[in-house]
């Protein structure tokens, strides 16, 4: 104890800092789910610094029942590819694989297995049914860090040369394909 008393100014101040830090949280908030409603913030996406650019550098093994790829596989690519990393232990990737199954004979699409073990990834590709034309293993994570990846599942839209065109950090949808992915596609087919 200072043996000095505090000023009554002093006092307010201190009783009203929780109320003004409470305060601004909450208009966070508001303004953010008031953006969600409207359409203008999407917490799923995702400002990826990587699009427009080439695919990082990288070369991963095979995961069964495909093969592994790496980046000069994907530089070497005249037509559109999706890359979708996924995980066995991934709810959300459960969830999106009726609608990769449905799109793969319309597009190919490459599978990255994403910090899961061989055999529970080979599992989840023959419960949840095959989208893949090939399919590698990111055993450890590394490759993703350099791809930018922040969960799973994620997926990039690969073009030719190996440029980044489209990044999602959510399930694929039918509306992303409609509306967006397949557009894009086409207008990158040669």
């Amino acid at each position: 104890m200072s043996g000095q008393p505090s000023s009554p100014t002093r006092r307010r101040l201190l009783m009203a800092a929780p109320l003004v830090v409470a305060g601004g949280v909450g208009v966070g908030f508001w303004r953010m789910l008031s953006g969600m409603t409207r359409g203008s913030f999407d917490p799923h996406d995702i400002h990826a610094p990587a699009l427009n650019r080439p695919v990082p550098d990288f070369a991963l093994p095979d995961q069964a029942p495909g093969t592994g790829f790496s980046a000069a596989d994907l530089r070497g690519l005249k037509a559109p590819v999706l890359v979708n990393y996924f995980a066995s232990w991934c709810i959300p990737c459960v969830a999106e694989m009726p609608v990769l199954n449905a799109l793969k004979d319309r597009l190919p699409i490459w599978g990255i297995a994403y910090k899961d073990k061989p055999e529970h990834a080979l599992g989840f590709v023959q419960r949840a049914g095959n989208p893949y034309a090939r399919i590698a293993s990111d055993h450890d994570g590394l490759a993703a860090i350099d791809w930018g990846v922040s969960g799973v599942p994620e997926t990039f839209l690969i073009g030719p040369g190996g440029i980044i065109r489209w990044h999602t950090a959510s399930p694929i949808t039918e509306a992303m394909i409609t509306n967006t992915i397949m557009p894009l596609a086409d207008s990158l087919k040669p």
